[in-house]
Parts: C-alpha cells; structure tokens; sequence
C-alpha cells in the first residue's frame, strides 16, 4: 500500500505548488503600494454606498 500513499503525498504537494503559484500572480498587478491602497480605498468607498 505505499504507492498509493507516495500518489497521495505527491498529489498534496502538486496541490500546494498550483496554489503558492496563483497567489502570487494574483499579487503582480504592476501597481505600486501607495496605487493599490488608494485603489482599495476608492473600493470600499464604493461598497458603503
């Protein structure tokens, strides 16, 4: 029964890469912090209306 444990340990490890690589583009936007923030604030000011 260890293959189907090492297939189980290499699916959880597939698991983790594909999500630590979609964080990180979500993160690349090409704006700078002070752009972002005041992109967020225009956001949420938005929300509350």
């Amino acid at each position: 029964m260890t293959r189907g444990n090492q297939r189980e340990l290499a699916r959880q490890k597939n698991m983790k890469k594909q999500s630590d690589s979609v964080k990180g583009k979500r993160r690349d936007d090409g704006l700078s912090a002070a752009a972002r923030k005041q992109r967020d604030s225009e956001i949420m000011q938005q929300k509350i209306l």
